[in-house]
């Protein structure tokens, strides 16, 4: 060990202070007493003007100046946690005294010490363990270092997977999402994820994870709808080497992945009875059994479920184990569809149009106010995957100011079959038969387009006339059935 381990000692008893410091001179250029003072009060707050210059501290239990005892170990650490602290007292002639010992320890003692036996009148304590312990102490002070920067590097890493997975959004059921999710975080408690397809359930059990206590474990995310039914059990909870036909090796099961992590089973509702049996058995028992493995074992891990499906109304259908359903729904969270937060449409599609830019490196639209209409009067039956896939679409089509034709044509969904609703503009204009606004625009793009189409030569120069490229014509002819 080439650096010398810095040292403050508090102790108000001078005899005390210099067997102290002959036990340390015992062992020459390891330690440094540069800071020693004979109240506690005084030596926080010279330790609070420069919390780095110390390793350990070593401190007399009994001190002078009011503050002392496990207080004073206690505002040691709130100002560096670091720094590990060895008490040396009278008060310990009893060694079988454990509730005192403990009362330290929780306090944040790394080791304590009585100021006897032995030889009294030249060291403190027995010297070798005393100088044992302050190299242990400074090696856990070093150990605690690493960790803090090595957490410090994983929060930034979780601050990215955070910023990349943002729920967009503003409006009331987006704040009450963000109020649920920091709500439930922090608790190991299962959670039900429940929303339409596309409205970010992934991204919501994503936030509980990286926002939760296990922030810095594995998270682990399995889509039950995609496993062969055949290798359900085999994929959640492993095999071993030679269970079954190319086996040729043991591997680990997606619990076992998961351990002290997070679990998201997305599209729960997917998985047949035998498999929801054996998930119900682990989430009692805490245990997993591998294929091949007469022996359990002990997983803690956190599970997050989603589902587009309405699970209660599948218990009802007994197609999902009602033990089952109570068990993961401990906590519930409902992710809102496009079509309850209406307001948010634009500043999802500004959000998109901003990444997107940037991933392709094109030139960023200008998206005139029109369009915001447009985009907020559709349908959004994909939800934000959807809204996700038609800001790309849009980009990527590299129109520098969009018009109502270029967002409809980036849309790419024209189901309607304007011949059986009107024959002319003059009956979208029926009390009777009032359709929406949405649908007005394609009848609208159709039948305008038919007229400029008719009245132009050539098919390029139809688009000229309408202001958009002919691959975008031709594209928007194709969907409204123009061709």
């Amino acid at each position: 060990m080439s650096k010398k381990i810095r040292l403050m000692l508090i102790e108000d008893e001078e005899f005390d202070k210099i067997r102290v410091e002959k036990t340390l001179n015992s062992i020459v250029n390891k330690f440094e007493l540069t800071h020693f003072y004979s109240d506690g009060k005084t030596a926080v707050q010279k330790l609070m003007e420069k919390p780095n210059s110390i390793d350990v501290v070593i401190m007399d239990f009994q001190i002078a100046g009011g503050l002392m005892g496990e207080s004073l170990i206690r505002k040691i650490k709130e100002i560096n946690p670091v720094i590990q602290i060895i008490v040396i007292t009278k008060m310990t002639m009893n060694i079988s005294d454990f509730d005192f010992a403990n009362s330290l320890l929780e306090a944040g003692a790394f080791w304590y010490c009585t100021k006897y036996p032995m030889d009294v009148q030249d060291y403190i304590y027995q010297p070798t363990d005393f100088i044992l312990a302050l190299y242990n102490a400074f090696e856990k002070k070093q150990l605690e270092e690493d960790k803090l920067v090595s957490n410090r590097k994983l929060q930034k890493s979780v601050d990215k997977i955070l910023e990349e997975k943002r729920i967009i959004g503003a409006s009331p059921r987006i704040e009450k999402l963000h109020r649920e999710i920091d709500m439930y975080a922090s608790s190991d408690a299962n959670i039900l994820v429940e929303g339409p397809s596309g409205s970010g359930k992934e991204l919501v059990a994503s936030y509980l994870h990286y926002k939760s206590n296990r922030k810095f474990e594995n998270y682990v995310t399995v889509n039950c709808g995609s496993i062969p039914l055949e290798l359900v059990e085999s994929e959640l909870f492993g095999y071993e080497k030679g269970a079954f036909t190319g086996a040729d090796k043991s591997r680990e099961g997606y619990f076992e992945q998961a351990h002290k992590g997070t679990l998201f089973l997305d599209e729960i509702g997917e998985l047949p009875p035998a498999a929801q049996s054996k998930i119900l058995r682990v989430l009692e028992e805490g245990e997993i059994q591998k294929i091949g493995k007469s022996t359990k074992k002990k997983v803690d891990v956190r599970i997050i479920v989603a589902t587009n499906r309405d699970l209660k109304k599948e218990v009802e259908k007994k197609r999902f184990r009602m033990d089952l359903y109570y068990r993961l729904n401990v906590l519930s969270i409902e992710v809102p569809p496009l079509s309850e937060r209406v307001d948010d449409i634009p500043v999802l599609f500004d959000y998109f149009i901003e990444r997107y830019s940037k991933t392709h490196n094109i030139k960023k639209p200008e998206l005139l106010p029109d369009v915001y209409e447009t985009l907020k009067s559709y349908s959004w039956q994909g939800n934000v995957r959807e809204i996700k896939s038609v800001a790309q679409r849009l980009i990527l089509s590299r129109v520098e100011k969009p018009t109502m034709v270029d967002i409809l044509n980036a849309l790419g969904t024209f189901e309607l079959d304007t011949t059986t609703i009107v024959s002319n503009f003059k009956t979208l204009f029926n009390k009777d038969e009032i359709i929406e606004l949405k649908d007005v625009k394609k009848i609208i793009y159709k039948e305008y387009i038919k007229f400029v189409r008719e009245n132009s030569a050539t098919d390029a120069e139809a688009a000229k006339k309408l202001g958009i490229a002919p691959s975008n014509y031709s594209r928007l002819c194709s969907e409204l059935g123009l061709k």
